[in-house]
């Protein structure tokens, strides 16, 4: 427990300070948010505000956790180390998209192509990865069966079609908190609940570990515990960077925290074992991923008629009217109870089997 508290403090007084010292240096720098000509006009206001902060997201994360871990008796894990592998190998794909978008001064950085075969390198490294370095008790970081709250040991799937599974869960959550990060401080606060809700999870699972009490109830995790302490790390690091980021922003968190940040979340999910549990967890990032496929297909069925004024959703309610900074409140709320739901779903689960 000392682990997880110490490596969220930190996380959360560096990115708190760390985006302090951030935002005059990219400023100095010139990286300056560039953006959409075709979005709301109330946010070319916005045009200049420095970026890349997720840089500093995943450098607080990373030293939290690290610190966290070997300030106290505690030591990090497979799990762990491959989350982290996961994240930052996101981040950097983030990051030389932020870096050639503010370079060549265009609202798109990498080309599609280019981006998605750097998401799809770094997720199925991560995906063959996890199937290796079982435990003691033969437990690998990812699992070969499905999970809601816990496997589905009826069906045990082959390396080929888990991997794809992971890389497909990859893809789409780090793109819907991309899609998400649109407004000031949404994908930062969304973020920050869905991450704290995993690090209440994680305690859970270690505390109901079939390592320390085995019973019919209890959870085939490997290294709950560590991932607890990166999980508090990344709830921390956001928390942090969320100060900076409310609105009106004083910096955001680029494509760099934006993917970084979405593949850690499915990481979590699928070292939990709770991949389909996500989509409830992160419901707001459904809904905001969902929008712009109905979008797009609705747009190529009727010849050009729109289903909603602008895709992802959350642009749909400023042009109806809303005020920023009321779309973000209701989408922050919107996510607190998709995570009560998630975690009474959860419990409930673990009610029913203990």
């Amino acid at each position: 427990m000392r682990a997880i508290l110490l490596s969220g403090g930190l996380a959360l007084v560096l990115s708190l300070l760390g985006t302090r010292v951030a935002i005059p240096v990219l400023t100095a720098w010139g990286y300056g948010q560039l953006i959409r000509d075709d979005g709301p006009t109330t946010h070319h206001t916005k045009r200049g505000t420095p970026t890349m902060g997720g840089t500093v997201i995943i450098g607080s994360a990373v030293l939290g956790y690290l610190m966290g871990t070997f300030g106290t008796s505690h030591r990090p894990t497979a799990s762990g180390l491959l989350l982290l592998l996961l994240f930052l190998g996101l981040g950097a794909v983030g990051f030389v998209d932020d870096y050639i978008k503010i370079v060549k001064q265009r609202s798109l950085g990498l080309r599609s192509r280019a981006k998605m075969t750097g998401q799809v390198l770094v997720a199925v490294v991560f995906g063959v990865l996890s199937l290796r370095f079982p435990d003691e008790r033969g437990e690998s970081p990812a699992s070969r069966h499905l999970s809601f709250t816990r496997d589905w040991e009826r069906w045990a799937m082959p390396t080929v079609v888990v991997v794809l599974l992971i890389l497909l869960m990859i893809a789409a959550t780090s793109n819907a908190v991309n899609l998400t990060d649109g407004l000031d401080g949404l994908a930062t606060g969304a973020s920050t609940m869905i991450f704290g809700a995993y690090t209440v999870m994680n305690i859970w699972q270690n505390n109901q570990s079939c390592e320390l009490t085995p019973g019919p109830a209890c959870y085939e995790v490997r290294d709950p515990l560590d991932l607890a302490v990166l999980a508090a790390a990344l709830t921390g690091a956001c928390f942090g960077f969320l100060w900076w980021n409310a609105s009106p922003a004083k910096i955001f968190m680029g494509d760099t925290g934006s993917l970084a940040l979405g593949g850690a979340l499915a990481g979590m999910a699928i070292y939990t074992r709770t991949e389909l549990l996500l989509v409830v967890l992160g419901g707001l990032l459904v809904a905001q991923a969902l929008s712009v496929m109905l979008q797009v297909g609705f747009f190529k069925l009727t010849g050009g008629r729109r289903l909603f004024r602008m895709a992802p959703l959350h642009h749909h309610f400023e042009l109806v009217g809303w005020d920023e900074i009321t779309v973000v409140i209701r989408f922050w709320i919107i996510t607190g109870l998709c995570v009560a739901a998630g975690l009474g779903v959860f419990y409930a689960e673990w009610v029913g089997g203990a």
